[in-house]
Parts: C-alpha cells; structure tokens; sequence
C-alpha cells in the first residue's frame, strides 16, 4: 500500500502540533513540573525551567510542524521506496 506523502505529512504535522500545544499548556500551568519531566526524557540534570510566552510559543509551534512534516513525508517518500522494491 502506497502511502500518500502529503496527506500522511500532514496527518503527522497536525498532530505533533496538537500535541506541541497539550505541552505549552502544561508547561505555562506547572513550569516545575514539566522542567522535571524534561529533563528526565532527556536526560538532562540542570534543566532551568523558562516561562513560556508569546510568540515563544508561535515559534515553537512552527518548528515542531515543519520538522514533522519533512520528517513524515521523508518516511512516507522512504515506505513508498522500499515496498516498490522486490
């Protein structure tokens, strides 16, 4: 089954983004609290908790999408690739 590349991308892109606002939420209600989670997923021993703010957020919002979005249609272009192949 070929995927379609923009439709899968975009799929990827809203929902990172969903999730990108899920983490500004909480973030802007528990900065401690999400600091800590940080840091514990990345490995991180002195993560400094930041406020979040606008246009912060916008900016942040747009990375994740763009970045998910040329991340899932490179992997939608790569499965398309790789099931063609015998």
């Amino acid at each position: 089954m070929e995927l379609d590349k923009n439709k899968f991308s975009l799929a990827a892109a809203a929902t990172l983004g969903v999730v990108y606002v899920v983490c500004a939420i909480v973030v802007a209600i528990a900065p401690e609290f999400a600091a800590q989670l940080m840091s514990w997923l990345t490995h991180l021993v002195n993560l400094e908790a930041r406020v979040v703010g606008f246009p912060g957020v916008i900016y942040g919002f747009l990375q994740v999408v763009i970045y998910t979005y040329v991340a899932a249609w490179l992997f939608a272009w790569l499965h398309n690739r790789f099931i063609k192949k015998p």
